[in-house]
This record gives C-alpha cells, structure tokens and sequence, in this order.
C-alpha cells in the first residue's frame, strides 16, 4: 500500500485535541508505527522513551496495539507495557486499515497507589529504580469511564472528518515508491539485489536503474547504506544506545563497516554526529 498523510492537517487536528482535553492523540501507520505528527508526551513517558531500553519497549507495544486489535468496531482500551491505559482504532477499514488513531497516556479513576503498584512491578529494567518515575507517573491525569467514552466518541466522529477530508489515503505505487517502501520497511535485515528482486517482483535490471533514480545515480548498496545510516542518525539523538546497538538496530553487524560507512556518508564518525547533535539542540533550546 501507498499511503499519504496530510501531516499538516492532521497535526492541527492532534494539536487542538491536546490544547483542549489533555489527552495526547496520534496516529500509527499499519505496521504500528509512529508517523511522527505530535511529541507532546507526559514526563513519565520521555523519561521512559530516553533510555535504550524503554525506547524498545515502546516500539514494540505500538506495533502490539495494532496486531492486537480485536474489538468490533470503534476503540479498543488497553494498558501499555508500563501500565499506562491507551486506546486504538484503525482508519478507515477494520480488515485492512490505512491508519490507527491511538489516544492514551492517561489513568482510570480506581485507586493511584494500586495502579502506582501495577506499573512500578513492570519497570525493573529502568536506570536506578522505579521509583525513580513515581513522581512523573503521580503526574498523569485520572478519568473516569463516562469521560473517556465521550472522548472516545468525539475521536470516533472525527476520524469520519479525516477520512472525509482525505487526510489520509491510499494511491498507486510506482515501481520507485514500491521500492523505497520496502527499504523503509526492511532496511534492517539482510537484503541483497537477488532477495528484493524476488520479493518486489522486478527484475534486477530495473532495480538496479531505479536504485539510480532513486539516489542520484549511486548503486543499490549505496541507497540501502544511505536508509541505514538515515535511521542511525536518528537513534543516535534520540538514544542513549551504544554506537554499536545502533549499528545492529540498522541491520549492519560490522561495528567497523558501519563507521567507515558513516563517514564515508556524512562527513563524520557516529559519536561526533551524536555530540555535535545534542550541542546544537542544546543551543536551541
């Protein structure tokens, strides 16, 4: 599938959501993935999302929500892998959905201190202790159920809005845009010219010369070296993972080749990229 995202649009729906309830809303690609619209995260889940760790766990339960969904129509509610209640929908299609909108980090109304209990039990991997994030997780607001339908229902309608206004939808793939999908989908495993020619079903000549078209006329190995290290860039300001973690996370086991291969590209070894990254988002901020 192709799909397009009216990222402005839709971020001026999330936003005045946000503005008016508190309650962040986002939207997931197919596969659970984040589509990057909205970083307005409570304390308690950046305090999360800034450890390698953390960060991994919050990937994988999005990509959980989505495979999980299993209710007849409308919001499923569930608890994050911390503990933290969240609800998810597909767009448009329930068998085949472009999209997920997804609205969470919030509490019930039972007892704090027993869902303290609940989500302090899933964090024995965190830096220091859990108790580390009690006062971040005291911060997240309670509603009660007759509150939360209300806005479950509010979502409801305008997830009609969105797809009324085509802020999200499905178009033709070129063999180019079938190609540069499948690298953002499977940069990190081993590809080779012979594998995603069999897969994509073009044969290797075409590939190649869309490769071309592609990257500016490089080979095949260079435009997958350039989504790898694409990527890399952005776990190495995001994550306090080791330079090697991210080599493996971008599909190249070889700590050395993926120096080399990082200068070779941008100019610069991983760990310059990375201080020199977070002293300009220090200036800035």
């Amino acid at each position: 599938m192709n799909i397009l995202f009216d990222q402005e649009q839709l971020l001026q729906l999330v936003s005045n959501l946000y503005v008016l309830t508190g309650i962040p809303a986002n939207i997931l690609d197919p596969q659970g993935r984040d589509i990057n619209l909205f970083e307005g995260h409570p304390p308690f889940c950046r305090a999360v999302n800034a450890t390698a760790e953390g960060h991994s766990r919050c990937v994988a339960c999005d990509a959980w929500k989505v495979k999980s969904y299993a209710a007849p129509g409308g919001f499923q509610f569930y608890r994050c892998h911390a503990g933290i209640c969240e609800a998810v929908m597909p767009l448009f299609d329930r068998n085949q959905p472009l999209a997920y909108l997804v609205f969470g980090c919030f509490l019930d109304d039972s007892p704090i201190e027993d869902q303290w209990q609940r989500t302090r039990s899933t964090l024995d991997w965190y830096p220091g202790g859990p108790d580390q994030l009690r006062e971040a997780f005291l911060q997240f607001r309670q509603y009660a159920a007759p509150a939360l339908k209300a806005y479950a229902e509010t979502l409801e309608v305008m997830a009609g809005y969105i797809q009324l206004k085509e802020m999200i939808r499905l178009t033709e793939q070129t063999d180019a845009q079938k190609l540069a999908m499948y690298l953002d989908q499977h940069y990190m495993e081993k590809l080779s010219l012979e594998s995603i020619s069999q897969q994509l079903r073009i044969g290797r000549t075409k590939l190649c010369r869309l490769a071309k078209e592609l990257s500016g006329g490089h080979t095949l190995t260079r435009l997958i070296a350039q989504r790898r290290i694409d990527a890399a860039k952005v776990l190495l300001l995001e994550n306090d993972l080791p330079v090697s973690a991210v080599a493996e996370a971008v599909g190249i086991s070889d700590y050395n080749y993926f120096s080399r291969v990082f200068r070779s590209l941008t100019g610069t070894t991983p760990r310059t990229f990375r201080e020199n990254g977070r002293q300009k988002a220090q200036n800035f901020g």
